[in-house]
């Protein structure tokens, strides 16, 4: 072989990697790739969790709408003992007021024969409410009263003053 040749082969082995150090590297290529794909595999297992639930763990009767979008509040009337009421209120302030099932009225001999909304300055029954800012929507002050409700024998304002959303 002729010097140059030598000398070539020479400088080749001297800036040639070693064999176990290529290895070594695949190695760490390798490694990061594994993590990478269990981390992954970790995820999906984790969003399949979250989007298809354990068939186990469901209730036996779904939610009622009112269950699911309503927060319910019972709201009794220390002032006149029996005439409790029930709130139901919406995320975006709208408030659903009822008479509670320990409300006297339901007590009544009858039961309630009318409610009347004409109570007040204005008649409550024939107020129109429209649009998304709820236009002609009437505020309530905490002495409100909201109707008048009969029974056969007696009859029952209710107030919003011991409700207030």
């Amino acid at each position: 072989m002729s010097d140059v040749m030598v000398d070539h082969t020479q400088k080749l082995e001297e800036t040639a990697v070693p064999n176990n150090l290529e290895q070594q590297d695949k190695q760490d290529e390798e490694q990061p790739q594994q993590s990478v794909q269990e981390n992954a595999e970790y995820e999906d297992e984790e969003l399949h969790k979250l989007l298809v639930p354990d068939i186990t763990q469901l209730p036996l009767i779904p939610p009622s709408a009112v269950e699911f979008n309503f927060a319910s509040y019972f709201a009794p009337d220390f002032m006149k003992p029996g005439n409790d009421q029930y709130v139901y209120r919406h995320a975006n302030g709208l408030c659903v007021v009822g008479l509670a099932s320990t409300h006297l009225a339901f007590n009544d001999k009858g039961g309630i024969t009318a409610v009347d909304f004409n109570v007040g300055k204005s008649d409550r029954s024939g107020m129109k409410v429209t649009g998304k800012r709820k236009k002609n929507a009437q505020h309530f002050e905490s002495n409100t009263a909201l109707c008048k409700v009969c029974t056969n024998g007696d009859s029952y304002i209710v107030s919003f003053g011991q409700v207030l959303c």
